[in-house]
């Protein structure tokens, strides 16, 4: 029995996800590899990875993957990890650096200024450091790690998520697991949904949440405090009914404003699909 290729993403907002497979001896049956959101989406459309947490975005125009059902990485607050950094109000921004990392990010913030911030703004891929990019432009997104050390008192910062959420009343899908379809063929996946649930209920369990706390805390300069309130307040990890139609509307904006190809038909691992809905 082959082993599935696992491409996960080396942010704080995945350790619970990866519990099991960091702690347990599920990790064995699978191979992974750490890297950001928008390099897990190429490793799965370049088949060199079977099993990507992915930016929802990259479902757009990644062919035959289906969605392993109940988990995500999502918000229904003020994510905190997802924000626009500017040296102007909104209304004056006119030049944004995007983190080169994103893909769902990045598609949010033009769904965001093309319907309800307007304006005429012009966008650079950059590599996430917020010094240059704002010393070549009016305001930059950062994601992920880099975003939550980001010192607010110095700059005007805006939550996407929040954002988002205050326009619509909906939650946002920020990434789910996905699986190429054809891996399947020859892996045993009568369990794989299971497997991926049980692995992010086990990595929110108090104490693991205290573990990951005191590990990240000392990696990125943050109190641990500030750790346990992210991964328990800020981020959201069911892929459940409201997060589902959210991210529909999210796909339907998306192709309105033509920031993403014609809004797609969401395909799931086939196998107990409505029973691991939350």
């Amino acid at each position: 029995m082959k082993r599935l290729r696992i491409s996960a993403i080396s942010y704080l907002n995945t350790a619970p996800l990866m519990w099991d497979f960091e702690h347990g001896s599920v990790g064995s049956a699978f191979e992974i590899v750490y890297t950001i959101p928008s390099h897990c989406a190429a490793s799965l459309g370049d088949g060199s990875a079977d099993i990507g947490i992915i930016p929802a975005a990259a479902y757009t125009s990644i062919p035959g993957l289906v969605i392993l059902p109940g988990v995500a990485i999502a918000s229904r607050r003020a994510v905190r990890s997802i924000l626009l950094v500017s040296k102007v109000p909104l209304e004056q921004i006119r030049s944004v650096a995007l983190d080169s990392s994103s893909l769902t990010s990045v598609a949010l913030l033009k769904v965001l200024f093309a319907k309800w911030w307007g304006g005429d703004r012009t966008f650079t891929s950059m590599q996430p450091d917020i010094g240059q990019m704002l010393a070549e432009h009016d305001a930059g997104l950062l994601i992920g790690d880099p975003a939550l050390r980001i010192d607010r008192s110095r700059y005007l910062c805006y939550d996407l998520a929040e954002e988002w959420i205050r326009l619509t009343n909906k939650p946002f899908v920020f990434a789910f697991w996905a699986v190429r379809r054809d891996a399947l063929q020859g892996a045993n996946d009568a369990d794989l949904a299971a497997t991926f649930q049980r692995s992010r209920d086990h990595g929110l369990l108090p104490e693991n949440i205290d573990q990951i706390a005191r590990q990240w805390g000392r990696r990125l300069g943050l109190s641990q405090a500030e750790i346990k309130l992210y991964l328990t307040e800020n981020i959201y990890y069911y892929l459940d009914s409201s997060c589902l139609a959210a991210m529909n509307l999210f796909f339907q904006y998306a192709a309105e404003c033509g920031v993403l190809a014609q809004a797609p038909q969401l395909h799931f691992l086939e196998h107990k699909q409505s029973a691991l809905l939350p």
